[in-house]
């Protein structure tokens, strides 16, 4: 499960060279908004070179959206090299993932890929009927690896004039998209991925949003800038003092298999609780692995 996914325009080879050394837990290689239709073929050569000397992290590459004749140029070009995900923008709803998902059977068949190797990411919230559909993803393929949402199409799509408050935070119907984006992600047993948090020389305020992200249940961010990468990094790692904690309540548990109910200082514990302690060790363990050190 990663924390943090840098997104990286595909087109620029400097920053392509620069994010091999980022923190980043996964770097996703944009083909979409921040590259010009022109410089599209030039990207995808990018990112096939960016594959065959495979870095350490996570790989996704967001294409464009499927209805636009750049997205099979797109994957034709990138799935040579077996991408580990690929992002896909304006969804519609799990029609699209599915559409997908056949689409990489066949291109994964055409270049000796195992079947089923590239997940998907969607971007569930850039399309105002798209909300509507969240909870299709249930049940909508094997191939999604997480769910997570944008602001920006959506409040250009209704006309809004700002997504976000005097202070950042998100308006109203902004907060009820992300919090769908978070449900559908629970629904279909998938982590949840924040979005973009755009000021990113604030890292004040990142470090608060970041924080409440993972307080409300998401499991990692999508970031624009190096520098987040730290940030979120550490949000998104349990403390030593919640490591401790959910060992003792998973221990606590166990001992005593035919009770529904413990108390623990002070507190009564039951299913719940047990399930959020194992995800945070599940947390843990998998940054253990990403950075290659067991951590106690």
């Amino acid at each position: 499960m990663n924390r943090s996914y840098l997104f990286v325009p595909a087109d620029n080879e400097r920053k392509l060279k620069k994010c091999l050394a980022s923190p980043a837990d996964a770097v996703i290689l944009d083909l979409e908004d921040s590259v010009s239709a022109g410089e599209r073929p030039r990207a995808r050569s990018l990112i096939r070179e960016f594959l065959q000397d495979r870095p350490e992290f996570d790989v996704w590459v967001r294409i464009n959206p499927l209805y636009t004749k750049d997205s099979l140029l797109d994957l034709r070009e990138v799935m040579r090299d077996a991408p580990d995900g690929i992002v896909l923008p304006k969804v519609h709803g799990a029609s699209d993932v599915l559409r997908l998902g056949k689409l990489l059977d066949v291109l994964e068949q055409e270049n000796a890929v195992d079947t089923g190797h590239t997940k998907i990411i969607p971007l569930t919230t850039e399309v105002p009927a798209a909300l509507f559909r969240m909870h299709e993803y249930a049940q909508a393929s094997a191939r999604i690896a997480a769910l997570t949402w944008g602001a920006e199409d959506l409040s250009a799509a209704v006309g809004a004039l700002e997504n976000r408050d005097v202070d950042g935070n998100w308006l109203a119907p902004y907060e009820l998209a992300r919090s769908l984006c978070l449900f559908g992600a629970a629904a279909a047993e998938v982590p949840a991925i924040d979005t973009i948090f755009a000021d990113f020389r604030n890292t004040k305020r990142l470090a608060l949003y970041a924080e409440r992200a993972r307080r409300d249940g998401f499991s990692g961010m999508l970031s624009i800038h190096p520098d987040q990468i730290a940030i979120i990094n550490s949000a998104f790692t349990p403390t030593a003092e919640e490591v401790a904690n959910a060992r003792q309540i998973i221990a606590l548990l166990d001992e005593q298999p035919g009770v529904g109910v413990v108390s623990l200082n002070g507190k009564m514990l039951d299913r719940p609780h047990l399930l959020q302690a194992r995800k945070v060790l599940s947390m843990i363990d998998d940054v253990a692995e990403q950075s290659g050190t067991k951590i106690d």
